[in-house]
């Protein structure tokens, strides 16, 4: 059986296409570091702003630790398609109040397992990105996405 041989990428293309596979993938895997030990999980991002992710989440949860420690973290989105964008980037807490309302009132379920916006429990992290990286399915390279 032939290696199936991947679509040639034009590079002005590679932003575009990388922000389709967040559009269509949705959940992405996030990988953060445990002292030594990488752990990784899926997420629901709250709001994506271009490769600017927002994650909502516990401060109970063992990665408000991980993240408080060593805030740096990758995503890792993969599509039906098997295409797959990876951004690394720094965790960093939002604080900004009206930021926190336009996550809330977007996302019903935040009420629904928090009650109110000033549940002490809720935390939302912004991932600033540092580097975006973007393979098409068989291709078996990378291609650097620019951030602006």
């Amino acid at each position: 059986m032939p290696k199936p041989q991947p679509k040639q990428i034009n590079p002005e293309d590679i932003q575009k296409l990388a922000r389709k596979v967040i559009r269509k993938a949705k959940f992405p895997m996030m990988a953060t570091i445990d002292k030594r030990h990488p752990r990784l999980r899926p997420v629901s991002p709250v709001h994506v702003e271009g490769f600017t992710v927002y994650i909502a989440n516990l401060r109970t949860y063992r990665k408000t630790k991980q993240l408080a420690e060593n805030p740096n973290v990758e995503l890792c989105y993969l599509d039906a398609d098997h295409n797959q964008v990876r951004i690394a980037g720094v965790a960093s807490v939002v604080t900004d109040r009206a930021l926190l309302e336009m996550f809330w009132n977007k996302n019903r379920l935040l009420e629904h397992y928090l009650g109110s916006i000033d549940n002490p429990e809720l935390i939302v992290y912004k991932i600033n990105p540092i580097k975006v990286s973007y393979m098409q399915e068989w291709a078996l390279e990378y291609h650097d996405v620019p951030l602006t």
